[in-house]
């Protein structure tokens, strides 16, 4: 399924991609706070878990954007069965055998699965998955930070990853007026 998106001054209207984020059984409401604030910085359709930890937590609001008023987040029996039509299963961990996320090629259509904080995506999903990812670092980083960085190289390496001033001043805070001296 695809729709168009506005997209900032110098940007043509483009078919966007559907993107979906998975999380299994995340534990801490406010790593998926963040969640939800990368996934309105960029663009995600919907994000869905997994698990009954993050409902039991979730009275510890920290969607500081309110994203979640714009994306669902929604919780599922099962992730690989709430893949959307026509997207790839793509699982996000430190899975030996996993391609390196540099030379990842992100899919149109993706559902992005990442492993709760304290444990791994299942053998089950692994072996379901369209492809596996890793990001190559010393240790491993919490959720939101590998959602933000995997986003962040889906968006590097699309084709419609231009901005301008006119982006920045709809997307930083108010409180910041700077300007580069020319």
């Amino acid at each position: 399924m695809t729709k168009k998106i506005k997209v900032p001054l110098k940007q043509k209207s483009v078919d966007s991609a559907e993107i979906t984020l998975g999380l299994t059984d995340p534990k801490s409401p406010s790593n998926v706070g963040a969640v939800m604030r990368a996934a309105g910085c960029y663009q995600v359709d919907a994000v869905l878990y997994s698990g009954v930890r993050y409902a039991k937590a979730a009275k510890f609001h920290t969607d500081t954007q309110s994203a979640s008023k714009k994306i669902p987040l929604t919780g599922v029996e099962s992730l690989v069965d709430s893949v959307p039509k026509g997207s790839k299963l793509i699982c996000v961990d430190l899975i030996e055998g996993a391609i390196p996320l540099p030379v990842f090629e992100h899919p149109k259509n993706a559902m992005y699965v990442f492993g709760p904080e304290d444990g791994t995506i299942s053998q089950e999903v692994i072996d379901k998955a369209d492809a596996v990812v890793y990001i190559p670092t010393n240790g491993c980083m919490n959720l939101a930070a590998t959602v933000n960085v995997l986003l962040y190289d889906r968006l590097a390496k699309s084709t419609i990853a231009v901005g301008d001033d006119a982006l920045i001043r709809k997307s930083r805070d108010t409180n910041n007026t700077v300007k580069v001296k020319n």
